[in-house]
């Protein structure tokens, strides 16, 4: 789906982008980020078409989407002394 399909149907649910991002337990950034790339991924496209749906047939999202209880995401990598993105760093042998 084009990101400008994306913002209509977000309009049609009565979402912002922020809105949007918090419902499904993301980063706003994240979703804004794909509009450089001008596409979103059909998972997001199809979660965006469906609330946009629902709401236009006077259903309530909200309560719907309420049922799934969102975790909170792991950070990625290991960012702790000696390891960097995840893997143990290794010395360099440098002859300065």
């Amino acid at each position: 789906m084009l990101y400008a399909d994306f913002l209509e149907e977000l309009g049609k649910a009565g979402l912002s982008v922020r809105a949007f991002a918090e419902l499904i337990g993301m980063n706003p950034n994240s979703l804004s980020n794909y509009a450089r790339t001008g596409e979103l991924p059909t998972h997001l496209a199809l979660i965006a078409v469906l609330v946009a749906g629902l709401n236009q047939m006077g259903g309530d999202y909200r309560s719907v989407m309420s049922k799934v209880e969102l975790a909170p995401k792991k950070p990625r990598g290991g960012a702790r002394r000696g390891r960097f993105g995840g893997d143990r760093q290794t010395n360099l042998d440098l002859d300065i």
